[in-house]
């Protein structure tokens, strides 16, 4: 029986779900991320279109990492998706190699 493919990490679902709620791209997912914005709290900065004198939250995220980093947008996007796979493959290429240290250390004769 093959594994089940392990679910998107807790702390990576609710910005997912911030991704979908105020319809924010990829990058202005990544971009507040990168400053520590914390995804429960866009609504309270989002423009909900009856305060016009605030920014759209895109445009927002956007004016904060440019004053933040000095530039528009970060020089690699990539998905939350992406992002949980590399982790979760560099977690299974750190376990593999502590497997196979473990199998060498327990080969080895003692004294040497």
């Amino acid at each position: 029986m093959d594994k089940k493919a392990k679910a998107t990490p807790q702390e990576l679902q609710v910005w997912i779900e911030a991704r979908r709620r105020h319809l924010l791209s990829d990058a202005h997912v990544q971009m507040a991320r990168e400053m520590g914005l914390n995804p429960r709290k866009l609504g309270k900065i989002d423009n909900h279109r009856q305060e016009p004198w605030k920014m759209p939250l895109p445009d927002f995220i956007e004016d904060l990492y440019f004053k933040r980093f000095g530039r528009e947008r970060p020089e690699v996007v990539m998905s939350i998706e992406e992002r949980a796979k590399r982790a979760e493959k560099k977690r299974a290429e750190r376990k593999a190699a502590r497997r196979a240290r473990r199998a060498q250390a327990t080969t080895e004769p003692p004294g040497e």
